[in-house]
């Protein structure tokens, strides 16, 4: 008999999670680069929706999907920085 409790993630589970983490952690990094607080505040405000409004989901494809999604979402924000020379990169 397993001893790890009934709600224990499988290693699958686990790995999306820590991707799901790291995700947010970075775009939340990203965010502070930008140099306006409304479009700062703005941004955190959509970013923690998005995230909240997608944390009961449990079906490995579409978690996929979504970090997906959160990566070109990402891209975008670092590449308008970069334009915009607002980048500490």
């Amino acid at each position: 008999m397993s001893k790890l409790p009934k709600s224990a993630l499988s290693l699958k589970q686990f790995m999306l999670r820590q991707e799901v983490l790291k995700l947010y952690r970075t775009i939340f990094r990203t965010i502070r680069l930008v140099p306006d607080a409304s479009s700062r505040q703005e941004l955190r405000e959509w970013a923690r929706s998005d995230f909240r409004a997608n944390k009961h989901q449990t079906e490995e494809i579409a978690i996929k999907m979504l970090i997906q999604h959160g990566n070109r979402s990402l891209k975008e924000l670092q590449t308008s920085l970069d334009l915009s020379g607002s980048s500490k990169t």
